[in-house]
């Protein structure tokens, strides 16, 4: 499981030109599910990505995670995260987990995201989407699961 975390001002997700997700200020995420990985990895990345420490405090040092900040998080499913990119120039899928087995450990993550974190958007699962944000920073990291 894979998540790459955004620092934003702001962020939304449409679905066929309909705003399905917004948030202010907080971290956009988009989360790849890989074969093999299971709910209790789900749960445990969604209460890390809660806590994890990417907002200043008041010294500018990296101190404060969503929690502190009641800042937003847009959790959007994107399985190219987990594309095999060794070789050639064509992603392979083959490390992705099959779209019968990945959506119920996203619908997971976000249920162990909204019990840890109240202030929860989402992209729909399986959908083609646009994603809109202002990185902020800009700060992005890549958290394994």
């Amino acid at each position: 499981m894979i998540a790459l975390l955004q620092r934003v001002s702001h962020g939304s997700v449409f679905v066929d030109g309909v705003a399905v997700g917004q948030i202010g200020h907080g971290t956009v995420l988009f989360l790849g599910i890989e074969k093999g990985d299971t709910e209790a990895q789900a749960c445990k990345l969604a209460e890390r990505v809660v806590g994890y420490r990417l907002f200043a405090d008041d010294d500018g040092k990296m101190n404060n995670s969503l929690q502190d900040t009641s800042g937003g998080l847009l959790i959007v499913p994107q399985f190219t995260l987990v594309a095999d990119t060794g070789q050639g120039l064509r992603p392979g899928f083959e490390p992705a987990a099959a779209p019968a087995d990945a959506e119920p450990l996203f619908d997971a993550f976000v249920e162990a995201a909204k019990a840890a974190h109240g202030q929860v958007a989402v992209g729909t699962f399986g959908a083609d989407m646009q994603v809109n944000l202002t990185n902020d920073g800009p700060v992005t990291f890549i958290l394994n699961g």
